[in-house]
């Protein structure tokens, strides 16, 4: 990158939540995108955040895999990773042979077929591929903290995760509790990883702190030279998320085989909005440049519910989410603002970019 002192740029974020089998919806709005604006969504962000199954389509953008066939491995591969089960009495209650593996067993799934999916569509590429800054979210059990896989780009004098491979922080912040095993990486002598949905289902503060700390704003990065950028625009892209809540009444003394898939999903959604919220506010602050733009889940009716869950890939389920995702695409692809972040291409370069 040039070093010189200038600083008229905007730093532009991509940030894409987490959801299971619901990232069909949020990979179908960036291929709508994409066609819309003829492009690859990869050449407009300098940055792409994505946690769990957005932080599988980040990476997958990073690689300037068109989101098209991003939504097609959704579709295809869906109902492998996460395939129907019979149900079975238990206490009088019906429910799945995986729900009880889930609660007693070993966990709902197994990733076998996942990581076979993730080889299929990234091979041995490593997050040094990428031809954007990236932030993926994840939790260390090891280490009890949070752990984002960056690119090592040289403003943080960074050298840690660039020959990571990508199946491998893709599965690590894929990894959800009960549902998925946890990840060992040898990269990080055997560390073992979980969902980073379980601190940051929305990744944008994750994003954003990165920004200010190397890119964007007065002062210097960690090399003393000057930062780039004057100004942020984060685009922040929604899972499809049951927004409608739940009567009063409710049974109040809940185990986890009674709270089943919700207690998850609660904690992802209240996870996202208070992100959402958080951002609204921040921007408001006149000491920072900040321009923040969220895309929402679509309106998830009553009837519906049961289709939009994070692992249920039946054929309805895959049909419903893309067709949610093309209609809110529809609404926000005439939008000024969203036009606003295709008119410009990204500045920052990567080493696959030709980076000085």
């Amino acid at each position: 990158m040039d070093t010189g002192n200038q600083k008229k740029k905007n730093f532009k974020i991509l940030s894409i939540d987490g959801g299971g089998i619901k990232g069909l919806y949020s990979a179908t709005i960036l291929r709508e995108f994409e066609s819309k604006f003829n492009c690859h969504i990869s050449d407009h962000f300098d940055m792409i955040c994505g946690t769990s199954t957005g932080g599988l389509i980040a990476l997958g953008l990073s690689l300037k895999i068109p989101a098209r066939d991003l939504v097609e491995f959704y579709k295809k591969e869906g109902p492998k990773i996460f395939p129907e089960s019979k149900n079975y009495n238990f206490f009088g209650k019906k429910v799945s042979r995986r729900f009880l593996s889930q609660i007693i067993g070993t966990g709902k799934y197994s990733d076998k077929p996942l990581r076979k999916a993730l080889e299929n569509i990234f091979g041995e590429h490593t997050i040094g591929d990428s031809h954007n800054l990236l932030c993926i979210p994840t939790y260390t059990v090891t280490e009890a903290r949070p752990f984002v896989f960056k690119y090592d780009h040289p403003e943080g004098d960074l050298d840690r995760d660039n020959e990571c491979k990508m199946v491998d922080v893709a599965l690590a912040t894929s990894a959800a509790p009960t549902y998925f095993p946890m990840v060992d990486i040898p990269l990080y002598n055997n560390k073992q990883f979980v969902d980073g949905g379980v601190w940051s289902n929305n990744p944008t503060l994750t994003g954003l702190l990165e920004a200010l700390d190397y890119f964007v704003g007065e002062g210097f990065d960690k090399k003393n030279l000057p930062k780039k950028y004057d100004s942020v625009k984060i685009l922040s892209l929604s899972s499809l998320t049951l927004t409608d809540g739940k009567p009063t009444r409710m049974k109040r003394e809940r185990s986890f085989y009674h709270w089943g898939n919700d207690l998850f999903e609660t904690s992802l959604t209240g996870q996202s909005f208070f992100t959402d919220f958080f951002m609204s506010k921040l921007q408001k602050l006149p000491d920072l440049n900040i321009e923040y733009n969220r895309i929402p889940s679509f309106k998830v009716s009553s009837q519906q519910e049961s289709l939009v869950q994070l692992d249920v890939a039946t054929p309805d389920a895959l049909d419903l989410m893309e067709g949610k995702g093309k209609d809110q695409a529809d609404i926000y692809k005439k939008t000024e603002e969203i036009k606003a972040y295709f008119e410009t291409e990204k500045s920052y370069k990567t080493k696959v970019d030709g980076q000085l």
